[in-house]
């Protein structure tokens, strides 16, 4: 396995550019998760703040020591941490921006749920079977971090994320699939902004804002066939 790229480190934690089809913690059926082969990259114990999905890719935090841990679980929840995603979806929002406010049930209770979304470009693609699928690339930013919240925000909208067998729509996945090689789920946390004051590199707002590209099996969809 590649190592996982670093990309921020402090006293406290580390920011990493998590890899497409990584569990983040171990469970049945699950032997490499990133918090242990992290550790081993590292050479000690490093400890889990928040999740992104096994098939999301993009930026999260581990912290260094359980009490990095307990302080910046703190600081998420308490929207410290701004997260911000891009995300491939079979149609488009009716709208071009918006806030999806839908009550999310996580372990048969129902939890606040907000979503604010963009749509940053649009296209369509050819299947086998005379049908043509809208496509969109959307940009979304957390306000709330539900398990599973983007995937279910937006297939409540109407525009499913592309890949995403779960919550999305399985027969356009599978058209997807043979007309231009969608295998994963087309989801990424490319945008991370945490609290930064008093260095020389913070905004205006007192936070740091690390980016990275979209992964390449999203890179090269939206090069063929989304107009930005």
């Amino acid at each position: 396995m590649k190592s996982i790229p670093v990309i921020y480190e402090n006293n406290e934690i580390l920011i990493v550019n998590k890899p497409a089809g990584i569990a983040v913690q171990g469970g049945e059926g699950i032997s490499n998760p990133l918090d242990k082969v992290f550790s081993e990259q590292t050479g000690y114990k490093v400890y889990l703040v928040h999740r992104l999905d096994q098939d999301t890719a993009g930026l999260m935090v581990v912290a260094k020591s359980p009490a990095a841990a307990a302080k910046w679980t703190k600081l998420i929840a308490g929207h410290e941490v701004r997260k911000e995603y891009d995300a491939v979806c079979i149609g488009k929002p009716a709208k071009k921006s918006g806030i999806i406010a839908e009550e999310i049930v996580q372990h048969k209770d129902e939890k606040k749920a907000v979503t604010h979304y963009m749509v940053t470009g649009e296209g369509s693609v050819p299947c086998s079977d005379g049908t043509v699928l809208p496509v969109s690339l959307v940009h979304l930013t957390l306000e709330t971090g539900r398990m599973h919240q983007i995937r279910i925000h937006l297939a409540k909208l109407g525009c499913p994320i592309a890949g995403d067998d779960q919550h999305g729509n399985f027969r356009q996945n599978k058209l997807l699939r043979k007309a231009a090689g969608v295998k994963r789920l087309m989801l990424a946390s490319v945008s991370l902004s945490i609290p930064a004051a008093g260095r020389d590199t913070a905004d205006a707002a007192g936070h740091e804002v690390f980016t990275v590209p979209m992964p390449e099996h999203m890179l090269s969809f939206v090069s063929a066939n989304i107009r930005l």
